[in-house]
């Protein structure tokens, strides 16, 4: 069978099915070098995008313009030869026997179309893009990472919160219109984005979307023909087999010979013939295979891909049920948690003590309110957005650093020394935690792009990871951390510990604290935490982690090998 693969040509492999590809038109093809560092994991980078989008809208304008200018011209040049040429040809003879008509029917054909043809071959198209050249700092183009990862997230937000469908696609998040409408070219993107990664269960969802849409738009976005391909066979990778028949069917209507359908067409009649579904060839059917009108995919049975990514089913279900609101916490530990004000006999708190929300007991987590003011926050900010770089983690056994899907966002990291509110900020963290700062790292200040997350993780090195945090400070392991919420989230953004069912929602102001490692320096299995992805709004956070060293009188280990503080 031929396999083929949009990004990777035609290769023969035995057993493959054949896999639909798409032809992208264009009028105009305009060469931008993208930006080199990607722009969707962090939406304080894509602000510029807007800048971009006027720019190009500006220079489009004037571009159009000149076209039609243009056009205009060779409207009045049209016009002038066929009424001449209606007067010529009424009487050849008759015409060419007047002298002057002579003369001026050699000149249209000779000086004259010389006009005509510097006016046709006039290229406004170089100056067009010339403009968008000059103005470089204003323009940045996103790439195709960006756009892949733009598509991952929307799906991802997709899966988390359990938006449906067609209300995503009518621009609807939780019952509310946040965008406009998306095309049928705007679902069609997404479905094959989904494709590109394997994804069918997404790629039915969406280019089902795109048909249904596709019959009802006026200005078509997109071609029937390349959405019944990829609707075609995700539909029957998932299974279904007779819809996949009824689809290619649908397609072979409009071009019936299309190589790759008609191949696929008689693969999937012997599946339904090896299955009884239909009867032999040459025998009469009551099976209609017809597709339905509109395309339901509800009457599909679709497998939705199980990603737990390491984790267990249950902690995993527990992750996406807090990210969603769902309340998980036995009401009994609820109980137990209060709010209180504390000094920690510091003297400064004596006069303003500072307001501490228990989140849970057992390992303790608190939240510490209005702990840093706005003036600060945005100081920390435009610090930040001018060094914003993809966040990475380090590979557990090689000790690279490197990025990767499970955490989605932009940071930089500010020193004490950059700023006086940074240095503030760090005594600040050191008074309320009574912990030494000379062992923390730096402030990292991060901005969440489109769906930004951090799947569940934990922030201490495990004993079997070969690489810790010891190589070059000899700081050892993270003891505590330390998060700043620096915004307010529209929804989603959540901070959520899985396997003790706690989700701490951010508050501009407000801080999250919690202990890494038991009293005896052993790992606290319970602290594994994540950041739940960004529905909407622009999640901001700042986070101190802070290492063991010059924390022993600080805080000693327990009289027990297992106590709790």
């Amino acid at each position: 069978m031929i396999h083929l693969d949009g990004n990777k040509g035609i290769t023969m492999r035995i057993h493959t099915y054949l896999l639909p590809t798409c032809v992208m038109c264009t009028f105009l093809v305009v060469q931008f070098k993208s930006v080199s560092a990607e722009m969707f994991s962090a939406l304080a980078d894509m602000e510029s995008l807007v800048s971009t989008e006027f720019e190009l809208v500006k220079q489009l304008d004037n571009y159009i313009q000149e076209e039609e200018t243009r056009l205009k011209r060779l409207r009045g040049f049209l016009e002038e030869y066929e009424s001449l040429y209606h007067e010529a040809s009424a009487d050849v003879s008759k015409y060419l026997a007047n002298p002057v008509n002579a003369y001026l029917l050699v000149k249209r054909l000779t000086s004259d179309w010389k006009k005509v043809e510097k006016v046709v071959t006039q290229n406004a198209g170089s100056d067009f893009v010339k403009n968008i050249t000059h103005h470089q700092s204003l323009v940045r183009f996103p790439s195709d990472e960006d756009l892949k990862g733009a598509a991952v997230a929307l799906i991802r937000l997709q899966d988390t919160y359990k938006l449906d469908t067609h209300a995503l696609a009518d621009g609807k998040l939780l019952g509310t219109k946040y965008s406009r409408q998306l095309t049928a070219g705007d679902c069609w993107e997404l479905g094959r984005q989904s494709y590109n990664n394997g994804d069918h269960y997404h790629t039915v969802l969406w280019m089902g979307e795109a048909l249904n849409k596709f019959e009802e738009e006026t200005n078509k976005t997109v071609s029937r023909e390349e959405i019944l391909e990829y609707l075609a066979f995700s539909t029957y990778v998932q299974g279904n087999v007779k819809e996949a028949l009824q689809l290619t069917n649908e397609l072979l209507k409009t071009i019936p010979f299309h190589q790759r359908a008609l191949e696929n067409k008689k693969h999937y009649e012997e599946l339904l013939r090896e299955q009884g579904i239909i009867p032999p060839s040459g025998e009469a059917t009551d099976v209609s295979m017809e597709m339905r009108e509109p395309f339901d995919t509800a009457n599909l049975k679709l497998t939705k891909p199980k990603g737990t990514h390491g984790l267990p089913i249950d902690e995993w279900n527990n992750y996406e049920k807090l990210c969603r609101g769902e309340k998980l916490m036995d009401p009994k530990i609820e109980g137990q948690l209060h709010c209180r004000y504390v000094t920690n006999n510091v003297p400064f708190f004596f006069i303003q003590p500072v307001k501490m929300e228990e989140a849970y007991l057992k390992p303790l987590i608190v939240i510490y309110h209005d702990v840093i003011t706005d003036e600060e926050i945005e100081t920390v900010k435009q610090l930040a957005k001018p060094r914003f770089k993809r966040t990475t983690v380090r590979n557990s056994v090689t000790g690279k650093v490197e990025t990767v899907k499970y955490r989605i966002s932009k940071a930089a990291f500010l020193k004490d020394s950059e700023h006086d509110y940074v240095l503030k900020i760090s005594r600040r963290i050191g008074l309320i935690t009574g912990l030494d700062m000379a062992t923390a790292e730096d402030l990292q200040v991060c901005n969440y792009g489109i769906g930004g997350h951090y799947e569940p993780h934990f922030d201490y090195a495990r004993k079997q990871e070969t690489i810790g945090f010891n190589k070059d400070t000899g700081w050892r392991n993270r003891i505590a951390t330390w998060l700043f919420y620096m915004s307010n989230v529209e929804a989603g953004g959540a901070t959520v510990f899985p396997t003790l069912n706690v989700a701490l929602w951010p508050q501009k102001g407000s801080a999250a604290f919690w202990y890494n490692l038991h009293l005896n320096g052993e790992g606290n299995v319970n602290t594994r935490h994540a950041a739940c992805p960004v529905l909407t709004g622009s999640k901001w956070v700042s986070n101190k982690w802070i290492h063991e060293l010059n924390q022993e009188f600080r805080r000693p280990c327990g009289l027990q090998f297992d106590a709790e503080m």
